[in-house]
């Protein structure tokens, strides 16, 4: 099972806490793992909980994409996230952010290699064992690919799904950003994509500089990322997508606009 079919939302973060409260028909956030005490969540969070709110933990710390194993620790917090929150489902990467003791800071590529898909598959079912609900993993918005790869990234990641019985939380703005920066068709991923394993999506927006695309979270959503909603939902369409906002924030009015572009684009009700 995924999310139930609960339309379109926006990641939870501080600084918008009331934008998010006052949506009408919000049933839908995430927020990020690391932010929560799951002791102590922000009343703002719970509150949302009460109302009926789905709200999944999304980790971006656990390096699921790492030679060595997940910390226990790690894994431990994100469960009890989801048991404070209620939450249907964790989300985390498809990445690494640490190696022999070092921090890289940012989510890195996994090689797409067999090794690497070992590695990932044995973290993945480590996690999933100390999890009380389901894991759904993100491929990540990247800025380079190893070298030597033995898949193709679709293929890759069906794999992964077929190992793992893992969902996939599908963004569309890195599906966006990898195929701009690699010169490639977004569309033919979602071709090789089991998008039927896909429990909930992203959308967010991002810039060019240097010559590259990145995805920022600070920018407004792309007209290419809400056709290729459109693209996505042809095909399969995932029973929610939320907005990531991650600094800039813009005036209420126009993220509301953000949520309703969303919502028409993958032909669902509005939350505004």
């Amino acid at each position: 099972m995924g999310l139930p079919e609960v339309g379109v939302g926006i990641g939870w973060r501080p600084e918008i806490a009331g934008f998010v409260a006052a949506l009408p028909g919000l049933r839908f956030t995430e927020v990020i793992a690391e932010s929560v005490h799951p002791a102590h969540p922000a009343p703002a969070l719970l509150e949302l909980r009460e109302r009926g709110a789905a709200i999944v933990p999304h980790g971006v710390k656990l390096s699921l994409g790492g030679a060595e194993p997940v910390a226990a620790g790690r894994v431990a917090h994100l469960a009890a996230c989801a048991e404070a929150l209620g939450a249907p489902l964790v989300s985390e990467h498809v990445a690494f952010v640490r190696a022999g003791g070092i921090e890289a800071g940012h989510l890195l590529p996994v090689p797409r290699t067999r090794a690497a898909l070992d590695a990932l598959t044995a973290n993945i079912r480590r996690t999933q064992d100390g999890l009380p609900v389901p894991l759904a993993v993100e491929p990540i918005a990247a800025l380079f690919d190893w070298p030597d790869a033995e898949y193709e990234e679709g293929d890759f990641l069906t794999e992964l799904a077929e190992r793992t019985g893992a969902f996939l939380l599908l963004d569309v703005a890195n599906v966006h950003a990898n195929a701009r920066n690699r010169g490639a068709d977004p569309a033919a991923l979602l071709d090789r994509l089991p998008l039927e394993r896909v429990a909930y999506c992203h959308v967010a927006g991002g810039a060019e500089a240097g010559g590259r695309y990145h995805d920022t979270h600070t920018a407004p959503v792309p007209r290419e990322v809400l056709e290729l909603i459109g693209e996505l939902c042809a095909r399969h369409r995932p029973p929610a997508f939320l907005l990531e906002r991650d600094g800039r924030y813009p005036p209420a009015a126009e993220l509301r606009a953000e949520l309703d572009a969303i919502a028409a684009a993958a032909g669902l009700a509005p939350v505004t």
